[in-house]
């Protein structure tokens, strides 16, 4: 009895452990995935081997997400870097009903309502996605290099709050990333404490 009670504790441990360890880290290889966008388009991303691609979790409810499309700072960013040939993704993973879940419809018109750019918002309301990088938090941002490692995981700046008269002072973590992987050097922070709202997955608490 004594052996097959240590043989499902064991078991049990390692059904809660092997996700963690499954999770994907900066410096390996970047999970591939299929996703539809709002523009009707199925984005593959082995399509964009050769480029850098950034993936940006968005919720348009949450404030700290608001922080940085009101202000016009994330907009800034994905027009600067996709006229640099970087592949820029939005990413929505929240659950039909929940903050931040949007129709195809609804997310094109607020791309156009808010002068968004990025190369196309995926529509991950299945949460697939979302888990598949170990998402958190609206806004969190990932960092594919051009050989499909990923390379920065986390906070798109260093001030965690929703107030948009920090952005001035804040370093970018993002454009500081991008800018020394395309010049070729080795980045100063490949991951840091990513900030916001909790991506609100179905059966998620909020």
């Amino acid at each position: 009895m004594k052996r097959l009670a240590m043989i499902l504790i064991s078991a049990a441990l390692l059904f809660v452990v092997t996700p963690l360890l499954s999770a994907p880290k900066v410096g390996e290889p970047a999970p591939d995935f299929s996703a539809a966008a709002s523009n009707g388009k199925t984005y593959h991303l082995a399509d964009f081997r050769g480029k850098f691609v950034v993936l940006e979790w968005h919720n348009n409810g949450c404030p700290y997400t608001r922080k940085h499309y009101e202000s016009g700072n994330m907009q800034r960013l994905q027009k600067e870097w996709t006229a640099k040939g970087v592949v820029w993704f939005t990413v929505i993973s929240s659950a039909p009903g929940t903050q931040g879940y949007m129709t195809a419809d609804a997310e094109n018109t607020y791309i156009g309502r808010m002068n968004a750019a990025p190369t196309a918002a995926l529509l991950d309301a299945s949460g697939d996605l979302g888990h598949l990088y170990d998402a958190k938090t609206t806004p969190q941002i990932v960092i594919i290099n051009p050989q499909g490692i990923m390379i920065y995981d986390g906070a798109i700046d260093d001030h965690p709050t929703s107030d948009a008269s920090d952005i001035p002072n804040s370093k970018n973590y993002v454009e500081a990333s991008l800018t020394d992987a395309m010049a070729g050097k080795p980045l100063a922070m490949g991951s840091t404490r990513p900030y916001g709202c909790s991506v609100k997955y179905a059966g998620a608490s909020h």
